[in-house]
């Protein structure tokens, strides 16, 4: 009975709302979280500034006075300059946020649990051009998919929240466009935000600048219970590659594209795969190549030549075809023992001999757990400490011998006992990659990183999920308490999509490769001094990192003028 009395009740209000209730909307931008219920703070106009070739966001915060919201949806108009040059709606893509459920916080949290907005389902499914609309019940269930976007509801004092990407193209011109965002509701007069984007002189490389290895998506066919080696599959996974590349993150190397193998274990590349091969790398800008590990069990005994081999046909495929610069090979994952120290030593002797310009990454930061286990500097080439591991002067150390740095993040973790300089840090909390803190944590690794001239980022995995019956819309909660950890995308099915869906958390991690473009651009014109003057204002070491949306925002934009006034 009390359910029936809820609805009943929730009937009654929107009938009775509809000659009183006002709708407010406010723009925030990207690095802000609203939550369903809390008060908004915010601008009655977006105003954003981006180079050609690059995505910038805002948010618009649908709110509900004095009653509640039926059917709200949004729309984009064109963007036009002075010139007559217009950026048509089809450049602005409009998405509705969706709270997932949080239930346990993770160590350090700074935001509590409740419903968070995280997944972005389009207004417009992607693959088909038919709008997603939210799930209305009938007499006869639930109509649609369980999330939607288009028609959704919001309560009085509620609020729904809009996220807008609007992308410049490469030959879009130069000069201040403005539009609008137009939101409507079946029982509220329509309303419009003004839109205002600068589009800067200068263009970002179509691929990124900051390498990098966010996994792969073999875990999706399993989650979705569909081979893997299916023309149905292939065809998800190809989507999952493209959000990927257009969030400027290298996408794997599908499985489809690997070569057979010979007996004597090196890899038989066909004219037909060479071809695939092409076409992959030109279509998603890749700029980083994981060579895969050798196949071949035991490759320090036995199978040693095979081994060999391997490597040094993959690395002269990859030279030939002008690709060999961004490849590299992930060795070993952190080493933690002394055995596991000793295999890197033999794993990077094999290689060396191999194809001794094949990078060898190891995660693992650039100084030893353990004395007792030697070190590691003659087999590792890349190496991939924990965000909190960094040590500024044994990171200097590493590429003064030649070696490369990237980052890592992973589980909350901060500096290790072992750290050089453990009492000094051992309080930092560097940016930590959970629902628990904020968006611009995924923005600012990059900024760390030229911080400390660290080149490249790593994550562990974009689509760990777990298994069907831990859906990250209903639990991201992996080993329980650490929400989103290795999930950057929701699986689109529950969307009704036959795709990914992209997470708030990875647009901001965009936006930081993108922060990334703009430093290697000015850097490349101006005193790179210059650059990190900028960097240290925001992130002047791993413990001390502004998180103030505002502020990045304002650097940017310095960034962006002090490119235009070097030449552009």
């Amino acid at each position: 009975m009390a359910r029936l009395v809820c609805a009943i009740t929730i009937i009654a209000a929107f009938a009775a709302v509809e000659a009183g209730a006002a709708m407010k909307l406010t723009v925030v931008n990207p690095m802000e979280r609203v939550r369903i219920d809390q008060p908004v703070t915010g601008g009655a106009a977006a105003e954003i500034y981006a180079a050609r070739g690059e995505y910038e966001s805002f948010q618009v915060v649908v709110t509900a006075q004095n009653g509640s919201l039926v059917d709200v949806n949004a729309a984009a108009n064109p963007l036009k300059n002075d010139a007559g040059a217009v950026l048509e709606a089809s450049n602005v893509t409009l998405y509705r946020e969706v709270f997932v459920p949080v239930r346990h916080s993770v160590r350090h949290a700074v935001c509590p649990p409740g419903l968070v907005p995280d997944a972005l389902v389009p207004f417009e499914n992607p693959y088909t051009g038919k709008k997603i609309p939210e799930p209305k019940w009938t007499g006869e269930g639930r109509v649609g998919p369980r999330f939607g976007a288009a028609d959704f509801d919001v309560f009085d004092g509620q609020n729904g929240v809009i996220w807008a990407d609007v992308y410049v193209p490469p030959d879009a011109e130069t000069g201040v466009y403005e539009g609008s965002l137009k939101v409507t509701a079946d029982n509220v007069a329509p309303a419009e935000v003004p839109v205002r984007l600068t589009v800067w002189n200068f263009t970002l490389p179509p691929g990124p600048t900051h390498e990098n290895h966010f996994g792969g998506f073999e875990r999706v066919a399993g989650y979705l219970g569909l081979d893997a080696k299916s023309e149905q599959f292939h065809i998800i996974e190809d989507r999952y590659i493209e959000m990927m590349a257009n969030h400027r993150i290298n996408p794997p190397i599908p499985a489809r594209l690997k070569p057979e193998v010979a007996e004597d274990g090196s890899p038989e590349f066909s004219e037909e795969i060479t071809a695939d091969w092409v076409q992959f790398i030109e279509r998603y800008n890749v700029t980083n190549v994981q060579v895969p590990r050798a196949p071949f069990g035991d490759v320090t005994g036995a199978n040693r030549q095979k081994a060999i081999n391997f490597y040094r046909g993959w690395y002269a495929f990859l030279e030939k075809n002008g690709w060999a610069k961004g490849a590299y090979l992930y060795m070993l994952d952190e080493p933690n023992d002394p055995e596991a120290y000793e295999r890197v030593r033999q794993l990077g002797a094999l290689v060396a001999e191999a194809e001794p310009r094949l990078r060898r990454l190891v995660v693992e930061q650039p100084y030893t757990q353990n004395p007792s286990w030697g070190t590691l500097d003659d087999a590792i080439d890349i190496w991939c400490p924990l965000f909190g591991f960094i040590h500024e002067e044994s990171v200097a150390r590493v590429q003064t011998n030649g070696d490369e740095v990237w980052s890592y993040t992973a589980l909350v973790q901060t500096a290790p006992p072992y750290h050089p300089e453990y009492e000094a840090v051992k309080e930092w909390k560097p940016p930590f990659w959970e629902f628990d803190f904020p968006p611009a944590s995924y923005r600012m690794a990059t900024w760390l990183n030229r911080r400390y001239n660290v080149t490249g980022l790593l994550y562990w995995s974009s689509v760990y999920w777990g298994s069907p019956d831990r859906n990250p819309w209903d639990d991201p909660g992996f080993r329980v308490r650490y929400n989103g950890e290795g999930a950057l995308f929701y699986p689109g099915d529950d969307a009704g999509i036959e795709g990914p869906v992209a997470s708030i958390r990875l647009k901001n991690l965009r936006d930081g490769m993108e922060d990334y473009e703009y430093f290697a651009l000015l850097e490349k014109r101006s005193d790179p001094e210059a650059v990190l003057s900028i960097v240290k204002t925001a992130a002047p070491d791993w413990g001390n990192i502004t998180y103030d949306s505002g502020k990045i925002l304002e650097l940017r934009r310095d960034l962006g003028a002090a490119i235009e006034q070097s030449g552009g």
